[in-house]
């Protein structure tokens, strides 16, 4: 699975050719999670909510590129959350 970012201690990935709704996966120590790309909801895990909330705010503003990754499986490294 590529690692698309990383940043405190969060890793973000993707898995191509995964299984519907459109997804990234988040690692935070032994803590992962799901959410969804089109809404940026947690469908899936056990995040600390201060976690969730900076997975979230890094995603925001790059949900377009993040579905675009999705659809056509073109990896590319996205910034960490600054």
């Amino acid at each position: 699975m590529p690692e698309i970012t990383r940043f405190y201690g969060i890793i973000i990935k993707l898995f191509f050719g995964d299984h519907p709704p459109p997804h990234f996966h988040a690692v935070y120590g032994e803590h992962n999670a799901i959410f969804n790309i089109e809404t940026l909801e947690m469908i899936e895990g056990d995040l600390p909510a201060r976690a969730r909330k900076l997975i979230i705010e890094w995603a925001t503003p790059y949900q377009s590129e993040l579905v675009e990754m999705w659809k056509t499986q073109e990896f590319k490294k996205l910034p960490p959350l600054q």
